[in-house]
């Protein structure tokens, strides 16, 4: 088992740039199972769920090469429609693989997923929408089998989501691509993977209008082509390494992240008290201010301890669950009384008793935990129980005297490349060691 040592109270200074995003390279590989034939995504991260993905992938048939940041997939054969159990058990965006397997072979199975244990996460509204698409499910002993219907081709609807589930939008939009006639999706998600998602598809050749808004068009198209298409930078990993800076302190500049995904979390930095600019690609500075659609250029200073700040966690453009522990993490060291209130996962609040360890002051009142700025931490042995808590521990301990270990850190690795290289890049004392 892998852990991270960290000697804290070193401001931050440098830039780096900002690995390709998770949640938008899943789905992309995800989506190459509906071409026979040849995909190429570009700036795909080198973590433990892309690699688990292409595990995969391999296991129905399809080739995965990978070359530096760039994956190729050849998907012209599919041997098989089961997704293997060891790998779904393991990551929890392997569900979406049955709506790209109904829409290409007409039939698919798997278990129930599983991920980082952040609280029920059902998926009533992935098999209402195959369902809507015409599929046929049955459950037994935790295995979902789906099949097209008759004439084995999946059916255009209405799909009306209660909820903007990003799982269960991403699982509709790739089972109606091929599907017979239009599909229309109201509820959808609305976050930026999921538009990464449309005009990688798009590109592919499907015909999908309304990305980014609560009404997703599908007109489903008898087959996609060979195609090629860049992973934007993951707005999370920007969104953390923006929280470290207002743990440590100093002066960092993220590159390769469109600021107008992060314009809550940048505004709510700024209300904290970190400085934010905002800079084109190429490096000349824009006006300063939130909610730029250049990709490039996020410069943030933080000179003391950050200010308190009441935010509640939703889907886009809310300000996002996976940024909640690392912004508790900075918030835990800064000063004044924070309230954060967590409306997606009930789970989320498990690292503020491993916060609790390195010093911090946190009470949990059902979904808001007040924390109490206590100016700085103490470094201490902690645990990862999640990936995004297991980050969130990183953020902390930069600001913490003394030096941290964190233990159980395959949970890290799931989103971030090198969380140490990265850090260690802008002056961080941490290191991966042995557990």
């Amino acid at each position: 088992m892998s852990a991270i040592r960290v000697s804290g109270c070193i401001p931050l200074k440098g830039e780096i740039s900002i690995q390709g995003s998770k949640n938008a390279a899943l789905p992309m590989m995800a989506a190459a199972l509906l071409h026979k034939g040849l995909t190429v995504l570009t700036n795909v991260p080198k973590i433990q769920d892309t690699a688990c993905m292409m595990r995969i992938l391999e296991a129905l048939g399809c080739s995965c090469i990978r070359r530096g940041g760039s994956i190729v997939i050849d998907a012209g054969e599919i041997k098989s429609t089961q997704v293997p159990q060891e790998y779904v058990r393991s990551m929890r965006s392997s569900i979406i693989l049955l709506g790209a397997l109904l829409g290409r072979m007409g039939q698919g199975s798997c278990c129930y997923p599983g991920g980082c244990l952040i609280g029920a996460r059902p998926i009533d509204l992935h098999l209402m929408a195959l369902k809507k698409l015409g599929a046929v499910i049955s459950e037994e002993d935790g295995i979902i089998e789906a099949c097209a219907g008759a004439g084995g081709r999946l059916k255009g609807t209405e799909i009306i989501f209660s909820y903007p589930s990003v799982g269960a939008t991403e699982q509709a939009v790739l089972a109606a691509v091929l599907a017979e006639g239009v599909t229309v999706i109201r509820g959808a998600a609305m976050e930026p993977e999921i538009c990464q998602l449309c005009g990688f598809l798009n590109n592919m050749g499907a015909v999908i209008c309304g990305a980014g808004t609560k009404t997703l068009m599908i007109q489903g198209v008898r087959s996609l082509k060979d195609s090629a298409f860049r992973v934007e930078g993951d707005r999370i990993v920007a969104g953390t390494y923006g929280a470290a800076v207002m743990a440590a302190g100093g002066d960092v500049t993220l590159k390769g992240v469109r600021p107008s995904a992060l314009k809550l979390p940048l505004a709510l930095i700024a209300r904290s008290g970190g400085t934010v600019t905002v800079s084109e690609s190429s490096g000349r500075l824009q006006a300063t201010g939130i909610g730029s659609e250049e990709e490039g250029r996020i410069r943030i200073r933080n000179e003391g301890p950050a200010g308190p700040l009441t935010l509640k966690t939703g889907p886009y453009p809310e300000f996002p669950t996976d940024l909640q522990s690392p912004f508790m993490a900075f918030l835990a060291a800064g000063r004044g009384v924070s309230r954060i209130e967590e409306r997606v996962f009930e789970g989320r609040f498990g690292t503020a008793g491993e916060l609790e360890k390195m010093g911090a002051l946190i009470r949990l009142e059902g979904k808001t935990a007040v924390i109490y700025g206590a100016g700085s931490l103490k470094g201490s042995a902690v645990k990862a129980a999640d990936l995004r808590g297991g980050a969130a521990l990183a953020v902390a301990a930069l600001a913490a005297k003394g030096e941290t270990v964190i233990g159980d850190c395959r949970h890290i690795e799931r989103g971030y490349e090198d969380i140490c290289r990265d850090l260690s890049a802008l002056g961080a004392r941490i290191q991966w060691i042995g557990e």
